[in-house]
C-alpha cells in the first residue's frame, strides 16, 4: 500500500486509467444523451487519458515529481477529446497544480482534488448540474480537510465519485428520462477507481458502472433537441489576456464552451451552428491548429447536401476572378493582401459539389482554406486543399482538370501541374525592404521568383525581362502572364516579344489579370 504518490505511481495509474477506459468505453458511449446524444464520451476519454499516459512513457525512469505532473497535465491537454475529455483534462491540470510541489500524501491529494475541481467548473461557460462537474464537487467536497494516509483520501475519493455519479440522474432530466448515469461521471468515477486501485494495489480487472440511485423505465430512445449543428475543437496558442475575449464572442455563438489550459496553450471545445465563426474568432486572437470538426449527427440537424466535382479558386480582384471562372471555377475573392472569410470558402466548397479541390493561390490564404475544407468533409464532402501558392499555379492546375477523371487521379494530375509551374512577379518598392536579393528603396523595381527575391532593378520591364529569362528553362512549354490594373502599356508585349524571339517554341497565354501591387504576375510551365 502506497504512502505517498510518487512519481512511478503516477505513471502506473495513468496507463491503468487509459486502459480500464478502454475496457468500458462501448458502456460509457451508449450512456452518453447529453448535450448531444453522439454516443462518443467514453471514447473520447479513453483518448485523453492515453494521450497523458504515452506523454508519460517518453519520460526518463528518474523524472521528478514537478515533471511527471507536469507531463501529465500537458499530455491530457494535448489529447483531450469532447466535452468530458477537456474538462477532465483541466481536473488533471489542477491536480498537478497542487502535487507537483507536495510530497504526495493523502492531505496533498485531496488538496489537488479540490484545486481540480475549480479549475474544471471555472473552465465551463454554463456548467449544468448532473454532470461529470457535480461529480467532481462533489469529490472535493469528501476530500476537503482530510489528513488521513494516501490509501484513505484515495479511496474516499473513488467512493464519493460513484455515489455522486449515482445522483446525476435526479439533477439532470434528460438522465432521467434516458434511465441513464451521466457518461462523463461514469468515466471519472473509474479514473478515481483506477488510482484507488494502484494506492491500495487492489485493481481486480472488473469495470462496473453504477446504475442511478433511484431506476426509472427509460423512454423509447434519447430525446433529440434542436442543438447546435458542430462540435469544434482545437488547440490555440494566445495570450491569456486575450483568450477572455475569445469566450465571450464563442459563447455568444453557441453552447457546451468549455476552454482550458495555460501558459500560452489553450484547448478550445465549443457546440456551434457556424463553424467558421467559432475558428475565425480563434485566428483573431491567436494561431489555431489541429483544428477538428465535427458533424453532430445527434443535433436534429441535417447537413447541406451537393452533387458532382468542382473545383473552388480564390482571387484577389474581380477581373482575375472572371478569369477562373471562365476555366469552371467556383471563385472566392479576397482583397489583396488579405485573406478570405473562412465561410465564403466553405460556402464556395458546398457550391462547388460532393467532390472539390480548392485552390488556395496564396500562401496565406491556405490555413483558412484547410479549416473550411475539415468543416465540408464532416459533412460528408470529399476535399482536397492543393498548395497552390501564386495565381498562376491556381491556372494551371485547372487546366489540367477533368471531371471524368476518379477524383484521386484528378487531384494528382493537377498538383504535379501546379508543382511543375514557376511564379514570378515584379513589384514597384514603396518602402525600404531589406531582401535576399539586397537592400531596396523606394521606387526599386524588385522581381520575385518563387516567393523569394532575385532580382532588384530599375525600370518595370528590363526586371520583367530578367526573371523570366531565370524562370524559362529548356524543358518549358508554357508561360502564363497575369496583367495588373496598373502595369504600364507594353510591359507584358515586352515579355512576349523576347519570348518570341528566343524561345518560339514557348506557347504565351496573357490575361488581364486586374490584379493590384504586381503589375505582371508570371508562370512558368
Amino acid at each position: 500500500m502506497l504512502q505517498v504518490l510518487d512519481p512511478p505511481a503516477v505513471r502506473r495509474w495513468s496507463r491503468l486509467a487509459a486502459e480500464t477506459l478502454g475496457k468500458a468505453r462501448e458502456e460509457i458511449d451508449a450512456l452518453n444523451v447529453f448535450p448531444v446524444p453522439d454516443g462518443d464520451t467514453g471514447t473520447n476519454l479513453h483518448l485523453t487519458m492515453l494521450s497523458a499516459a504515452e506523454a508519460l512513457d517518453g519520460l526518463p525512469g528518474d523524472a521528478d515529481a514537478a515533471t511527471t505532473w507536469q507531463t501529465l497535465a500537458q499530455g491530457a491537454l494535448l489529447g483531450a477529446r469532447g466535452n468530458s475529455g477537456v474538462i477532465v483534462s483541466q481536473a488533471l491540470r489542477g491536480l498537478a497544480e497542487v502535487l507537483r510541489a507536495a510530497e504526495g500524501r493523502g492531505a496533498d491529494l485531496g488538496r489537488g482534488l479540490v484545486r481540480a475541481a475549480e479549475l474544471a467548473r471555472g473552465a465551463v461557460a454554463r456548467p449544468v448540474e448532473g454532470t461529470v462537474l457535480s461529480v467532481l464537487t462533489a469529490v472535493a467536497g469528501a476530500v476537503r480537510g482530510l489528513t488521513g494516509d494516501l490509501a484513505s483520501v484515495a479511496r474516499r475519493a473513488a467512493d464519493e465519485a460513484r455515489s455522486a455519479l449515482r445522483r446525476t440522474p435526479d439533477q439532470l432530466d434528460v438522465l432521467a428520462r434516458s434511465g441513464v448515469v451521466d457518461a462523463g461521471g461514469a468515466g471519472l468515477a473509474i479514473i478515481l477507481e483506477s488510482l484507488a486501485a494502484v494506492v491500495t494495489d487492489s485493481y481486480t480487472g472488473r469495470v462496473d458502472i453504477p446504475a442511478p440511485a433511484h431506476r426509472v423505465a427509460p423512454e423509447v430512445g434519447p430525446e433529440v433537441g434542436e442543438g447546435p449543428g458542430y462540435e469544434v475543437m482545437y488547440l490555440l496558442d494566445a495570450d491569456e489576456a486575450a483568450v477572455g475575449a475569445l469566450r465571450g464572442e464563442l459563447d455568444a455563438l453557441g453552447d457546451s464552451l468549455v476552454v482550458v489550459g495555460g501558459d500560452g496553450l489553450w484547448n478550445v471545445h465549443v457546440h456551434v451552428d457556424d463553424a467558421g465563426a467559432a475558428i475565425e474568432a480563434a485566428m483573431r486572437v491567436g494561431r489555431p491548429h489541429r483544428i477538428k470538426v465535427t458533424y453532430l449527427v445527434g443535433s436534429g440537424r441535417t447537413h447541406p447536401a451537393a452533387r458532382g466535382r468542382g473545383v473552388v479558386a480564390v482571387a484577389a480582384g474581380p477581373a482575375l476572378g472572371a478569369v477562373f471562372e471562365q476555366s469552371g471555377a467556383v471563385v472566392v475573392r479576397r482583397e489583396p493582401g488579405s485573406s478570405p472569410p473562412l465561410a465564403a470558402v466553405l460556402a464556395a466548397i458546398r457550391e462547388a459539389g460532393t467532390e472539390v479541390v480548392v485552390l488556395p493561390n496564396d500562401s496565406g490564404t491556405r490555413e483558412v482554406a484547410a479549416a473550411a475544407a475539415e468543416i465540408a468533409r464532416e459533412e460528408g464532402l470529399v476535399v482536397s486543399v492543393l498548395p497552390t501558392r501564386a495565381s498562376v499555379q491556381g491556372l494551371a492546375a485547372l487546366a489540367v482538370h477533368d471531371p471524368l477523371r476518379r477524383f484521386d487521379d484528378d487531384v494528382v494530375a493537377m498538383t504535379e501541374a501546379a508543382a511543375h509551374t514557376r511564379h514570378g512577379h515584379v513589384w514597384v518598392a514603396d518602402r525600404e525592404v531589406m531582401t535576399s536579393a539586397g537592400l531596396t528603396v523606394p521606387g526599386d523595381v524588385l522581381g520575385v521568383i518563387d516567393g523569394d527575391a532575385a532580382v532588384i532593378g530599375t525600370g518595370l520591364v528590363d526586371t520583367a525581362l530578367e526573371i523570366t529569362r531565370r524562370m524559362v528553362s529548356a524543358s518549358s512549354e508554357l508561360v502564363t502572364m497575369l496583367q495588373g490594373v496598373n502595369a504600364p502599356e507594353g510591359l507584358a508585349r515586352a515579355v512576349q516579344d523576347h519570348l518570341a524571339e528566343t524561345r518560339p517554341d514557348v506557347e504565351v497565354v496573357l490575361y488581364e489579370g486586374g490584379q493590384g501591387g504586381y503589375p505582371l504576375l508570371i508562370g512558368v510551365e
